[in-house]
């Protein structure tokens, strides 16, 4: 029985392809065979063969034979993916365009997975838009997280070090970005970090120093679209953007607007209403996603942008 997602599949895997080379083999043996020992040299007159049931029902015995424990096997490893063992750690994921993001037990959120190295680690998965796909590949995981529905995986932190985490679902323009890594660290840094303490990740983004505003358009995928810096991406950067000028197409119409606290808070509520000439109408909404102080966090980070 395998005690790992990874040995599970892996198993699986090596199985089927062990079996497959056999039948291959089989299979190619008996072509020539049949070339060699039927050639036209041999048998001038070419003869009818009628059926033969206990031939049939042999062959149809034996393949069941080959193929049934393939199946037992393969559901086998089936339930033992699709069940966590208890005692595993809780990880909420929440999914949406175009980014993830880790609810922990104790309310701390990441955009990363951080997790201890030895522990079992369950994931309930939500998507608040459209259908993604959660996949690990270095944990032979693969679920689909769908809007609507809880869908859950599971996997253990065997071994030290980082890992991907992509969407396979196709999810919009920038599905290719929707990316996130796994950090599997040492317990003790993983209680530190847990408990809100500055622990040094290799590859992991520090909060250190940084401000709510721009924490949290972080942790929810913004930067993905809206750059800090000036480059130009799927959506306005957000340097110098407050104060600024520009057009707008409002139900169809274009008008001019000056960005301001609230039109970066409209503009996140509900991005639709007001689409900025040159961009596409592709932001999903921000509406529930944070409170009144948190948006006001947002804007004036944003504010601070020149």
């Amino acid at each position: 029985m395998p005690t790992t997602t990874t040995a599970a599949v892996d198993d699986a895997f090596i199985y089927i392809m062990v079996f497959c080379f056999l039948l291959f083999a089989a299979i190619i043996f008996f072509t020539v065979f049949f070339a060699v020992r039927y050639r036209r040299s041999r048998n001038p007159n070419p003869a009818d063969i009628s059926g033969n049931p206990l031939l049939e029902g042999a062959a149809i015995g034996v393949m069941l034979l080959l193929v049934l424990p393939m199946f037992i096997y393969g559901l086998t490893g089936f339930k033992f993916l699709r069940t966590a063992p208890a005692g595993s750690m809780n990880v909420a994921v929440t999914a949406r365009q175009w980014s993830w993001l880790f609810t922990y037990e104790n309310g701390k959120k990441s955009t990363d997975l951080v997790v201890p190295q030895g522990r079992d680690i369950a994931l309930t998965m939500v998507s608040t838009d459209v259908i993604h796909g959660f996949f690990a590949p270095a944990y032979r995981i693969k679920q689909d997280v769908v809007p609507g529905m809880k869908t859950r995986a599971w996997f253990k932190a065997a071994s030290l070090g980082a890992s991907d985490i992509l969407c396979t679902q196709y999810c919009g323009l920038q599905h290719s970005k929707m990316l996130s890594m796994i950090y599997v660290i040492l317990p003790a840094d993983f209680d530190s970090w847990y408990a809100g303490q500055e622990v040094e990740i290799e590859g992991l983004l520090s909060r250190k120093g940084m401000s709510e505003g721009e924490g949290l358009l972080r942790q929810n995928g913004c930067t993905d679209c809206h750059s800090l810096d000036g480059t130009r991406r799927v959506g306005p950067t957000f340097k110098g953007l407050f104060g600024s000028g520009g057009r707008v197409r409002t139900a169809g119409k274009e008008r001019p607007i000056v960005v301001n606290a609230a039109y970066i808070v409209k503009s996140i509520v509900n991005p639709s209403a007001d689409v900025r000439v040159g961009y596409e109408d592709i932001m999903p909404s921000g509406r529930g996603l944070y409170t009144d102080l948190q948006l006001h966090e947002i804007s004036e980070f944003i504010a601070t942008l020149k």
